[in-house]
């Protein structure tokens, strides 16, 4: 497709932005479904967690991997020569191919005869959400003028958590009547339409076709001249350091959520998910909306308003996602969860509002790719696994110091029939212990987390490329 499209009035786009009103808001929606989905993919691995434990005898560790390292791998390694490419070529192309490349990894994660066969389909689903986020914002900039643009990330940042929540409804649904193998299928197919309709659909905008008139046109910036501007800027690196915090503890909890309840408080999985982790996630939609809308308006007031709005949410979020965790009550902890997954994630929109902001509009998709890649190699692909080997740690300590030493470990299953009743109880509360300790320790990284947003603002005015109000 073509960088210029007949009829277009570049001289307007910052008044306008990209096409008309409707066509701009279908893009928009079209972008959040397109991430909705990758979220979906990559999320339904929490879902199912329990029943694929039981079928092959995972450690936490273990299923850390799956969901963690194992997805983040390459995803973060691709995501920048991904996002260097989509600097020269047809961003819309690449969205497309990806999203069904790993809509048809999705599947294959249905057919896995073991451990290893899983990771590989979802090293592979890693491979072709590589290809989604970096060009989507980089397309989003163009459509939208700058004053537009915390609402239409935020918008499309609601992907995110509304991935969560489809993912937690159809899984649930489908567990309920089916295995984990058919969730996997079932949910990954409809991918492979949505990625056709975007190659179909979707047109390639003009590059800086929405920043004011004195914003200088890009040139083909190469990765070493866009790493060479990205480290120079102290906002930067001060936010991506608490994105950072906010993912290694937050990817840790929609991993180990489902499991808290099904170990604590004796739902099964299916149950789990439609009950509790759908109302979970809707509150996390709410969160990301808000988050936009609210630090849009703080603009008026404050241009460091991406950095102390998130912030102040953190510092309220992480007390009350620890309480949810301690509560005997599994209705307190669900409104205590809901609450706390509103405050949670007012992040989202605002880490690719400043990452944009400072940096010239040439290295946009770069700026993104380079703090994705920070933020889901750490945070993504390290939260799991290391707050897996907490709760198995957790769990074997609480075994250690029980009667049933020595007569089941860490990696015990609720379904082994060769397990008496009084050692099924023992391997659930041992379970439940570890997850439950494991949490309450992840909640607390979000305090830190709000502190370097708010240093962020320190510097984000000095950095800015695009001037009052404007860029706003």
């Amino acid at each position: 497709m073509s960088e210029a499209v007949a009829g277009a009035a570049p001289a307007r786009g910052h008044e306008t932005g990209f096409g008309s009103k409707s066509y701009r808001t279908y893009v928009l929606l079209t972008l959040t479904v397109v991430y909705t989905f990758n979220f979906i993919d990559r999320i339904l691995i929490s879902v199912v967690g329990v029943p694929i434990i039981n079928e092959f005898g995972l450690s936490q560790f273990q299923f850390g991997l799956l969901s963690g390292i194992g997805f983040a791998l390459f995803y973060t390694i691709l995501g920048i020569p991904i996002a260097s490419f989509s600097e020269r070529f047809n961003r819309v192309i690449i969205i497309g191919v990806c999203v069904i490349l790993w809509s048809i990894a999705t599947i294959l994660c249905g057919f896995a005869v073991g451990f290893l066969t899983l990771l590989a389909a979802r090293m592979l689903v890693g491979i072709g959400e590589a290809g989604c986020t970096p060009p989507a914002n980089s397309l989003i900039s163009d459509y939208f003028v700058p004053k537009s643009r915390p609402t239409a990330l935020g918008i499309y940042a609601m992907g995110v958590t509304a991935g969560g929540v489809l993912a937690q409804i159809f899984g649930g649904s489908i567990l309920e009547i089916f295995t984990w193998r058919e969730a996997f299928i079932y949910v990954g197919a409809p991918g492979i339409v949505i990625g056709i309709l975007v190659l179909l659909t979707v047109k390639e905008p003009p590059r800086g076709y929405s920043d004011p008139p004195g914003v200088p046109k890009p040139e083909k910036a190469s990765f070493g001249v866009a790493m060479k501007e990205i480290l120079s800027r102290q906002t930067f690196w001060v936010m991506t350091v608490g994105a950072t915090l906010a993912a290694f503890a937050g990817y840790a909890l929609v991993n180990f959520q489902p499991q808290h309840v099904v170990f604590t408080h004796g739902y099964t999985p299916g149950q789990t998910a439609l009950m509790f982790m759908a109302p979970v996630g809707a509150a996390a939609v709410l969160g990301t909306f808000l988050g936009g809308y609210v630090t849009q308006r703080a603009l008026t007031r404050s241009e460091t308003a991406p950095c102390w709005v998130p912030a102040i949410a953190f510092f309220f979020c992480f007390p009350i996602y620890g309480s949810a965790f301690l509560a005997g009550s599994e209705y307190v902890m669900l409104a205590a969860l809901m609450v706390a997954a509103v405050l949670q994630y007012f992040y989202l929109g605002a880490q690719y509002n400043i990452a944009q902001a400072v940096v010239s509009l040439r290295t946009r998709a770069t700026a993104i790719a380079i703090l994705l890649f920070v933020v889901n190699l750490i945070g993504y692909g390290a939260g799991p696994p290391t707050f897996g080997i907490i709760a198995d740690a957790l769990t074997s300590n609480w075994i250690a110091g029980s009667d049933f030493a020595g007569q089941i470990t860490a990696t015990c299953s609720l379904t082994d029939d060769s397990l008496s009743g009084s050692l099924r109880e023992a391997c659930q509360s041992a379970r439940a212990f570890g997850i439950r300790w494991a949490c309450v320790i992840a909640t607390m990284l979000f305090s830190v987390a709000g502190l370097f947003f708010l240093l962020s603002g320190r510097s984000f005015v000095r950095e800015s490329q695009i001037k009052s109000g404007s860029a706003n």
